[in-house]
């Protein structure tokens, strides 16, 4: 843990320039926003479904009136290109939108007791409670849209909510805070912390959190959830992804390749944990595939995020980089035939395609973080379908063929959270369930099933209701 004066220093990815600090939370400081943040939650869940509605679409609109400067803000200290990051605040702003009118739908049930002998005079109800305080764990890579699912959510359901920014890139969270306070939000209801794992595992083993909620790395989710099983609170990890995109040959070929090149290797510069990680093409039309998606990566633009005709910006760090350039690495000692130029400059990592990659290599089952595009084949739709649930993760994968009863079949077969017809992985609506089976987690995560998963549920029955 640093130490109590200790700040957090920001830089540009691309150019290294400083572009702020924000202060580090110390272990004390930690607990002492944990503690202040039970009177954050009463008062939370005090408030009116309508005050709760009411304060999130005035929390949208607000972030509305600074769109442009938080994207140009997020772009600066991520590295998405800035046409990506207008899209980011925008979802965002959708996000709380939604969630204030899911605010005011919690709904509890009524349990017919006559279903059981002896019951019949009785009625049972239940009600749909906030569980307390939420940790919201959110990472790099859409720091803005994927906050405003966790944090909205906790709000939306009466709970008080501890953000802990990802360390590389927390500015624009800190302004939206700074926004969500001039909105009125009781005191200590939406708190901002500090730091690296330490403050995420710290949240974890607490007391006084009632729920975590991670979107990060298989390895984080597995830590997260054994520190966090110590208090037996609830836990929610949207974790790792392989997703694979499958090209049967009926498919739309043109189409198909896009599909690559926006889910993966345009798409937030690669580091998205639903964009099509692996490619499986049908004989027949492999080569036909690869040309059209070497023809469409070729035109592709590497270069400063900030700039309109950008595709691909830096990644992360440089570190990232080096992570992407040794997976690529390990993909050709493996097999595998670089079909792209390895144009790696600092946090840059231009666009890469792989084909003739051994189905079953090692590499080929990793998470690759990076825009990095690699492609094999198969013969009979079972084989693909068969290799693509065969990796650890299970997050989403995709079908392209014009035949909608093969689509529905090879659909039932993929072990995923989530199939998607003739379109890319890198697909996530704020309304649908989002998560995974296996390594990926298990949850799902979504306006509505956010805000179920946030609250508990409570049962009341009345003795002799009936006559």
């Amino acid at each position: 843990m640093l130490a109590a004066d200790a700040v957090i220093t920001v830089h540009n990815p691309g150019t290294g320039e400083r572009l702020g600090e924000v202060p580090a939370t110390s272990a004390d400081e930690l607990q002492q926003k944990i503690d202040n943040a039970q009177q954050g939650q009463r008062a939370m869940a005090a408030m009116p479904a309508h005050e709760r509605a009411r304060l999130l679409r005035d929390i949208a609109n607000a972030i509305g009136e600074e769109q442009e400067p938080l994207a140009h803000l997020l772009a600066q200290e991520n590295g998405k290109p800035i046409t990506q990051t207008r899209g980011e605040i925008a979802a965002a702003i959708r996000i709380f939108h939604a969630l204030a009118a899911e605010a005011t739908r919690i709904f509890g049930r009524q349990i017919p007791l006559d279903a059981v002998p002896g019951l019949e005079r009785h009625l049972a109800v239940t009600l749909r409670e906030p569980l307390g305080v939420v940790a919201a764990l959110v990472p790099f890579n859409y720091p803005v849209e994927l906050y405003a699912h966790k944090a909205g959510a906790a709000l939306a359901a009466g709970n008080a909510v501890i953000v802990h920014p990802p360390q590389k890139c927390p500015l624009a969270l800190h302004r939206i805070a700074e926004i969500i306070e001039s909105q009125g939000i009781p005191a200590y209801a939406h708190q901002l912390v500090n730091g690296g794992p330490e403050i995420s595992q710290g949240l974890a083993e607490a007391d006084n959190v009632a729920a975590v909620s991670l979107t990060g790395s298989t390895r984080a989710g597995k830590e997260i959830a054994r520190r966090a099983s110590g208090t037996l609170k609830k836990v929610l990890l949207e974790l790792g992804g392989n997703d694979a995109l499958i090209v049967c040959a009926d498919a739309d070929i043109e189409k198909a390749a896009e599909a690559v090149v926006l889910g993966r290797l345009a798409r937030g510069n690669g580091q998205i944990c639903c964009a099509v990680k692996r490619v499986y093409v049908q004989d027949p039309v492999h080569d036909e595939f690869v040309d059209a998606l070497l023809a469409q990566t070729a035109k592709l633009t590497v270069g400063d995020q900030l700039d309109e005709r950008t595709d691909v910006g830096p990644l992360i760090t440089n570190h990232a980089a080096d992570q992407v350039e040794q997976a690529v690495a390990r993909l050709v000692q493996d097999g595998a035939k670089p079909r792209t130029v390895n144009n790696r400059d600092r946090a840059f990592f231009h666009p890469a395609v792989l084909t003739d990659v051994p189905a079953h290599s090692p590499a080929l089952r990793e998470e690759i973080f990076g825009p990095v595009a690699p492609v094999a084949r198969f013969t009979e739709p079972e084989d693909a379908t068969r290799m693509a649930s065969e990796s650890p993760y299970g997050l989403q994968a995709a079908v392209w063929t014009r035949d909608i009863s093969r689509a529905f079949t090879m659909a039932r077969q993929l072990d995923v959270g989530g199939v998607i017809v003739n379109g890319s992985t890198a697909l996530r609506a704020e309304n649908l369930p989002f998560g995974g089976t296996k390594e990926t987690g298990g949850y799902r995560e979504g306006v509505h099933d956010t805000v179920a998963d946030l609250t508990s549920q409570k049962t009341i029955v009345v003795m002799d209701a009936f006559q």
